[in-house]
């Protein structure tokens, strides 16, 4: 159904090329086998002179003798907990854990002792392995804080000790037999409504989306993919890392995003693909050594997580002289769902988030009825295939409420066009009802963020005794010591939109809470207004006639 057109808001899979039905450790012994001497990890230390490399054999054969340490501590299917910065470190033991048939368990390493508790709790993991520090924190007293109340948790492993678990590893025991439809990974959501919910993602899903992902973005294979998103995150250690694999590409590991050293490992690696999210474009885009670096090995941005306006996606084409490629997902779809292509024009660069992967059906429903959609109206985006999770670790009546007759309900509004190309409006639960009308944030958004003199903007709605609710806009000036008089404000977005969008109470901030993958958390920004934390400025509606 990928290149006719619909007839309603049914996007059928695409079936044309076979799904690969192997496991993350089949894929890595093939690499290994292809492309022996190619070099798959790269350490993107500040200092050229500690950049560790590796070549597909060297990784294979490490992560298999760790694999085998592990093997001897866990039964396969148990779940092991990581809880480390961005080292290669961290991407060994990954391959290790799904050569040993365990499920491993990635930790933000920013989490608190009762996040951590919670996490370790509801996966009933058995093990956990830990660095000793991230950005100035304990890990160990962390992990020793927690570690007693947790009947499951039998084992803790200390990075450091890396070394010595290699060196106990028995070469003659062999590994177990994993399948592609086993869970290799509980990926726990943002948590911004909350504690987070676990996701059980499989070897199957987890493959062929990094797999498709990097195809349709137009990676090469050999390419070389630079990364500073987080790899406890499905962006990270799943899309990028995974989809790079496939490629058979090289994958420069940054320990944190730095913008001036992410220009210099672009230069200095020769590297062909990020994924990034606005913000971190931004901060390139305006480092002061950025005219001064070779970029000219760039190929492809890819963005997403949050609203991408068209003035960045052409600002950043313009300058960088590369491609911009769209992406849409959530954790519970093993990542991206759908995303944009090289060749696609700039409207559907900038006005949508292309078109569903391969082998994914998508729909837009009614909220309440369920029924499909005509082209084009708004409802809520549902998906089936084999992206989907297994279900919500320990939490089944959630799992029951997600994921009805095998289609996932994302939560996300979203409209569909006649070539199957899908327009996120916004969240469910973020939908303002003004008066009984439905208003959607993303769309207030995006003509506000055309504005000269805003830097980035969340609108939320706020409670209202006469209408329900009210719009309201949370703006990051481009200038925070000299922000733009409301009044501007109003009348640059009455000028674009109808009175019940355009928005009644306006605040200012330096920066907004984010979650890892750089969404706003908007029910935080919500609780800062209602704390006082932030203050709605003072001004005086214009005289304009509606």
């Amino acid at each position: 159904m990928g290149v006719g057109q619909l007839t309603q808001s049914h996007f059928l899979p695409d079936g044309t090329e076979p799904l690969l039905e192997m496991t993350l450790g089949d894929l890595l012994r093939q690499v290994a086998r292809e492309t022996p001497d190619r070099i798959l990890l790269v350490e993107g230390a500040a200092d050229p002179a500690h950049r560790r490399r590796w070549t597909c054999q060297q990784l294979l054969d490490t992560a298999e003798r760790l694999a085998r340490a592990l093997a001897a501590r866990f039964a396969p299917g148990e779940r092991v907990a990581l809880l480390a910065p961005d080292t290669p470190e961290w991407l060994i033991l990954q391959q290790a854990s799904s050569l040993a048939g365990l499920v491993l368990v990635p930790v933000n390493p920013a989490y608190t002792a009762r996040e951590l508790d919670f996490v370790l709790r509801n996966s009933e993991a058995a093990g956990i392995v830990f660095a000793e520090t991230s950005r100035g924190r304990n890990l160990r007293a962390l992990v020793d804080e927690v570690a007693p109340a947790l009947p499951h948790l039998r084992e803790r492993l200390a990075m450091a000790d890396l070394a010595a678990l290699l060196a106990s590893a028995d070469p003659t025991r062999p590994l177990p037999r994993v399948s592609p439809g086993d869970t290799v990974q509980i990926q726990y959501t943002s948590g911004t409504t909350g504690f987070p919910k676990g996701a059980m993602l499989h070897h199957r899903g987890v493959i062929n989306t990094a797999r498709n992902v990097a195809r349709r973005a137009g990676f090469a294979e050999g390419g070389v993919w630079l990364n500073a998103m987080p790899m406890f995150h499905i962006a990270g250690d799943i899309v990028s890392e995974i989809g790079c694999l496939a490629q058979r590409g090289t994958f420069v590991l940054m320990q944190g995003f730095d913008p001036g050293l992410m220009l210099e490992l672009i230069e200095a690696e020769r590297c062909t693909a990020t994924l990034i999210v606005p913000t971190m474009i931004l901060a390139l885009l305006d480092h002061p050594e950025r005219p001064t670096r070779d970029l000219s090995s760039l190929e492809t941005i890819l963005t997403g997580a949050t609203n991408v306006p068209a003035a960045l996606v052409e600002r950043a084409q313009t300058t960088f002289g590369c491609q911009l490629i769209i992406t849409f997902g959530l954790t519970e779809s093993t990542g991206t769902l759908a995303l944009t292509a090289p060749n696609d024009g700039i409207g559907d660069q900038t006005q949508s988030v292309g078109r569903p992967l391969p082998h994914i059906e998508l729909k837009i429903v009614d909220p309440e009825t369920h029924e499909t959609l005509p082209l084009g109206q708004v409802g809520e985006l549902w998906t089936r295939g084999y992206q989907v999770m297994t279900g919500y670790h320990g939490q089944p009546e959630v799992t029951a409420r997600t994921v009805v007759d095998g289609w996932l309900r994302s939560g996300d509004l979203a409209t569909m066009d006649a070539r199957g190309y899908l327009k996120i409006t916004g969240r469910l639960k973020d939908m303002i009802i003004r008066g009984g009308m439905n208003l959607y944030p993303k769309e207030i958004e995006d003509t506000l963020f055309d504005h000269p003199e805003v830097a980035q903007i969340a609108v939320v709605g706020l409670p209202d005794d006469k209408w329900g609710e009210v719009v309201a806009a949370v703006i990051l000036p481009a200038n925070p010591e000299t922000p733009p008089p409301a009044e501007d404000l109003f009348r640059f977005a009455r000028a674009r939109l109808s009175p019940q969008k355009t928005p009644e109470r306006w605040f200012f901030v330096e920066s907004y809470p984010l979650t890892p993958s750089g969404k706003i958390q908007k029910n935080v920004l919500a609780d800062w207004i209602g704390s006082g934390r932030i203050q709605a400025v003072d001004w005086s509606r214009p005289s304009l006639k509606d």
